[in-house]
């Protein structure tokens, strides 16, 4: 699910990137969609968690603790085969959390650029920007995919 999201936020990157808007409202809607699915899989690890481990998260050293003293009730190759996909999984995660986090930063300074750009060709829009239905652009910038945890 995570290399599902890495590869339609380098497709959302790509298009920013080369100005393709054509398909611009799919690939975040698709990626919305993953979000979503995420959402449900860690509601479905934490419950799991809590099903095995009915430790409190502050009193296993966090979800990461929790994720290690769950794996001790496994044999030794299955701890070290689930450790692994637990770091690439994290590993991951932290790249697609990345990326989004540099695509933020182009999209605000371009941003910023074009109402810099705006404020002195056309002073008497007091710096707001318009959609093409003639509504006031949002100024709200938040991240698109990972934002929280994993």
């Amino acid at each position: 699910m995570v290399a599902k999201a890495a590869a339609l936020q380098k497709l959302i990157q790509s298009a920013v990137l080369k100005r393709e808007w054509t398909d611009f409202e799919t690939l975040l809607n698709r990626l919305n969609e993953v979000s979503a699915e995420m959402a449900v899989l860690e509601k479905d690890r934490e419950a799991l968690f809590a099903g095995f481990l009915p430790v409190p998260v502050e009193l296993a050293g966090g979800d990461k603790g929790r994720f290690y003293t769950l794996c001790m009730r496994f044999t030794p190759e299955q701890r070290r085969e689930i450790g692994e996909i637990y770091r690439s999984l994290k590993l991951e995660a932290i790249r697609v959390r990345l990326a989004n986090e540099a695509l933020l930063e182009y999209i605000t300074e371009v941003r910023a650029t074009m109402a810099g750009f705006f404020e002195l060709a056309f002073p008497d829009r007091s710096g707001k920007i318009y959609t093409p239905r003639g509504t006031p652009v949002s100024h709200d910038m938040r991240s698109m995919v990972l934002n929280r945890r994993m």
